[in-house]
């Protein structure tokens, strides 16, 4: 494009869908080819895209959570609005629940010059943007849209530490069951609580038993659109080897999108097949979830990333749930561009005041886990570790009694294995210092989060390394995957051959070498790390932690590489070490000591020097690692057996 005005691209990802990973790298290979980007970041509309094509060459939006059919509803009726653009326009990611040639030609139908349902490389999309440019003259000038009225985050005051006095706590609660009709089915305390003491416990599942062939739980995630069609899921995976169950909420609900995923139950009837990649639990409510778990009689959780979580937690217990997932920082930071973290401290804090009164008044523990997966790419285990210990005191604050630390393996089993010790450790030093004595402390150990292999082989043996790296971790619970990550959404099947494979390899793991040296050095740099993290946070909120979190995002102390938050400064960059441990590029303002910093440098410098192919910047590094699994070049996983 030498010697003419570059052209511009404005990207950017639609609706509730919150994947921003594949977006930052997609900015920087536009950028480095000459484009003029517009990044609009993640959860935008539909209409937002219209108004940046007026100064684009190319629009792209990009879906990751199989809903774009919804999210295009208006598509023709806006290109009528904007008829004076002449964008060209793209769409990527996971497009479609059901047929994606179905998907591409609608959307080639309505006006999109190209259509990628799945995974594509960038030299693909480079290569059909110089396609179709060819010729064409570039884009006219047009002014920046006017900002809308009310956009951004509201200032909004830091909650207090303090736990939520009681008469707080049930004043809140009528507004919070008003919010959608269901919410009156969960209203009965007492009766919900007798319920829940009457199903298997979440928590409990958790303790040594003679039953349990395995010390490790094995959780697989399910979510469909109907009832009939979840139950019938949570049956044929108990047959298959689960120990507990969860709710996998759809991704309209997690945006609190309760009218638009009525429209898609209804959908989902009409065709027979689901139209939602989880299941709608707020609309469905709580006669359906007590139908369901009495039929199953197994514990069950709540798996989500609800932007407002609180009537979704209501529902959950009323209808016999005993495990609630997600917290502040973990169901914001790596979700929502727009969320003041006030906000979600806030909202969070009445979920585990929720959990705290059912203990307190009725006996009934609820576990409460924390996404430490955040972005789940090349994500440093002592910031998850971190945001973990930070979420678990802020609920034990509440009352509650049981938390589940998780945390998404990264792929040096090494550096894993110390991860869980180091979570395990520290939850139960922290508690404990913190006068939070008797909370019963579980670890989570997530098969890898991010992209998976495309070639089915590969994703098996990566299934197959990964339980392994669990058993041998200690951790309390292992959440599993299955061999078409990659290239659908799973079905039962899938599922129950992903829990054989891990059943199996976890079974046999104690005879997998671990080189226990190396495990010992990672846990030596984890422990430090985190303890520096940690002080940073209550140095920052002069001893409150609530201030102190909001104020180390500020600063930059807490800082979550690719996450799409406002909140975030994104100056930390991460990639692997010529071991396959993630390491630091940038620690950007993390409160490190010298020693940590300068171990880190000399870790990526030699990863660099010993590069193939060699690598001119950073974000290079740094594309290569996170496309690796799916372009299928490496050797075996972990990374260092």
């Amino acid at each position: 494009m030498a010697g003419t005005a570059p052209r511009a691209v404005a990207i950017g990802g639609i609706g509730a869908d919150a994947h921003s990973v594949g977006l930052t790298i997609l900015r920087q290979a536009l950028t480095g080819n000459g484009y003029d980007v517009h990044f609009m970041g993640t959860q935008n509309r539909l209409e937002d895209f219209f108004e940046a094509s007026a100064r684009a060459d190319v629009v792209m939006i990009s879906c990751m959570d199989g809903h774009l059919r919804h999210y295009l509803r208006e598509f023709v009726d806006l290109r009528l609005k904007y008829a004076h653009t002449e964008a060209l326009w793209y769409a990527g990611g996971n497009l479609t629940l059901g047929d994606p040639e179905r998907l591409r030609a609608d959307a080639r139908r309505i006006g999109f010059r190209r259509v990628f349902p799945k995974y594509v490389d960038l030299p693909t999309v480079l290569a059909c943007l110089t396609e179709d440019l060819a010729g064409r003259p570039p884009r006219r000038a047009a002014p920046p849209p006017a900002p809308r009225v009310g956009a951004g985050p509201r200032p909004v005051p830091v909650p207090a530490d303090r736990r939520l006095p009681v008469a707080d706590f049930l004043a809140e609660r009528e507004e919070v069951l008003e919010t959608w009709h269901t919410g009156q089915g969960a209203r009965d305390l007492e009766d919900n609580a007798a319920f829940l003491l009457r199903q298997p416990s979440f928590p409990r599942a958790h303790l040594p038993s003679r039953e349990r062939t395995l010390p490790m739980l094995i959780q697989p995630r399910s979510g469909v659109a109907l009832a009939a069609d979840q139950r019938t899921a949570f049956v044929e995976l108990r047959r298959s080897g689960a120990d507990v169950l969860s709710y996998q909420v759809d991704s309209l609900t997690r945006n609190n999108a309760y009218a638009m995923a009525a429209d898609a139950i209804a959908e989902s009837k009409e065709r027979g097949t689901s139209t939602l990649n989880g299941f709608p639990m707020v609309n469905h409510g709580v006669e359906v979830l007590r139908r369901i778990i009495s039929e199953v009689e197994v514990p069950l959780q709540t798996r989500h990333s609800t932007r407002d979580p609180r009537l979704l937690a209501e529902i959950s217990c009323a209808g016999g749930v005993t495990g609630y997932e997600g917290g502040a920082i973990t169901y914001n930071v790596p979700y929502f561009k727009d969320y003041p973290l006030a906000d979600s401290l806030r909202r969070w804090q009445y979920v585990d005041r929720l959990c705290g009164h059912y203990a307190e008044e009725y006996g009934v523990v609820i576990d409460r886990e924390f996404f430490g997966t955040l972005t789940a790419v090349l994500i440093p285990p002592s910031l998850a570790i971190t945001v973990n210990l930070v979420e678990a005191i802020l609920a034990a604050g509440q009352g509650v009694r049981s938390v589940s630390l998780g945390y998404a393996e990264q792929g040096n089993r090494s550096q894993d294995v110390a991860a869980i010790r180091v979570l395990r450790e520290l939850g139960e030093k922290y508690l404990a210092n913190l006068g939070h004595h008797g909370v019963q402390i579980n670890t989570v150990f997530h098969q890898h989060m991010a992209a998976f292999p495309q070639e089915l082989g590969r994703a098996r043996q990566l299934i197959v390394g990964s339980a392994a790296s669990a058993r041998l971790s200690g951790a309390s619970r292992l959440i599993v995957k299955t061999p078409v990550e990659a290239t659908n959404i799973p079905t039962v099947a899938d599922n129950r051959e992903g829990l054989a494979l891990s059943r199996l390899s976890a079974a046999s793991a104690e005879s997998t070498p671990l080189d226990e040296r190396r495990v010992d050095e990672e846990t030596t740099v984890l422990r430090s790390e985190v303890e520096q993290l940690f002080e940073s946070i209550l140095v920052a909120g002069d001893g409150s932690l609530t201030e102190g979190v909001t104020r180390a995002f500020e600063r930059g102390y807490l800082d979550i590489p690719f996450a799409p938050s406002r909140c975030n400064r994104g100056a930390v960059l991460t990639a692997r070490d010529v071991d396959g441990a993630v390491r630091f590029l940038d620690t950007g303002h993390l409160q490190f000591s010298s020693d940590i910093v300068e171990f880190h440098r000399e870790r990526m410098a030699e990863r660099k020097r010993s590069s193939t192919p060699p690598v001119s910047d950073d974000w290079q590094l740094v594309e290569l690692d996170v496309l690796q699994l799916p372009s299928g070049r490496y050797r075996s996983w972990p990374f260092d057996v």
